[in-house]
């Protein structure tokens, strides 16, 4: 493609990385991300896919803006409150690059909409808060073919993956790690146990760095690793993830089919 003397200067720090160049800013502004989740992750992944160009992402979330979410949530401000998440960031987005083609979601992913969502996309984020929409994306996104770039975060800890379990071995997928959703209250969310708002930009800002890795073909992925990081001893652990023979999902003798299931 030609690019405009506008979009030279504006990624012109892109350009000059040989790993990039014109080449895979090209595509950059070619690819398609879907992110889910307009929050505490999704703020940072969102704002720094748009700034690298990506040109086309999609933005899935039913929540409306809440005073509580700007603690960490940098995509939103007070203006915004009680304003649809998903439209708070594409206005965001628009002001930062107009390059950039936002598709807004307003909806709650679920088994019987997340297949139509992920077409047409070739990398999904997920920044969801909530272990229902986890294993559900990462079982759609090995049905769908579509690479997932999973992360969380709670209280001081952040994790993040890239599951891609549809290029068959060794590749695992999130099941390969957690076979199913720890039991219901196990697990306390954001709201129950807290969470350190400059944590959500670190890891989110990871999390689009992988994302972007993943599009440009760079470097090594994170597939077949879980990177965990706890911020109040800057330790980081970086665990090897197998592909399980026995996974329900992507194993020798799988269990799960289809999304009837969740």
């Amino acid at each position: 493609m030609d690019f405009t003397d506008t979009q030279l200067h504006r990624y012109s720090r892109h350009i000059v990385l040989p790993e990039v160049g014109g080449i895979g800013q090209e595509r950059l502004l070619n690819s398609k991300v879907l992110v889910i989740g307009a929050g505490g992750l999704g703020a940072p992944l969102l704002l720094y896919l748009a700034a690298a160009g990506v040109g086309t992402i999609g933005i899935v979330d039913d929540d409306t803006v809440d005073l509580s979410n700007l603690q960490r949530q940098v995509i939103h401000d007070e203006s915004a409150l009680g304003r649809p998440k998903v439209e708070s960031a594409a206005a965001r987005i628009a002001a930062l690059n107009p390059d950039v083609r936002v598709q807004v979601h307003q909806v709650r992913l679920n088994r019987d909409n997340v297949m139509d969502l992920l077409s047409g996309y070739d990398v999904v984020a997920d920044g969801s808060d909530n272990f229902a929409t986890r294993f559900l994306l990462n079982d759609a996104c090995f049905f769908a073919g579509k690479t997932l770039v999973s992360a969380a975060i709670l209280r001081f800890d952040g994790q993040i993956a890239t599951f891609k379990a549809h290029l068959g071995a060794p590749h695992p997928c999130y099941r390969c790690l957690f076979p199913e959703p720890p039991p219901r209250g196990t697990v306390p969310s954001c709201s129950e146990g807290g969470v350190l708002g400059a944590l959500a930009g670190f890891v989110g800002s990871l999390q689009a760095t992988e994302v972007l890795k993943e599009l440009l073909g760079l470097g090594e992925s994170l597939s077949g690793s879980l990177l965990m990081m706890d911020s109040l001893y800057a330790s980081y652990q970086r665990i090897t993830v197998r592909r399980d023979p026995d996974c329900p999902l992507c194993g020798h003798h799988p269990t799960i089919h289809d999304l009837s299931a969740h």
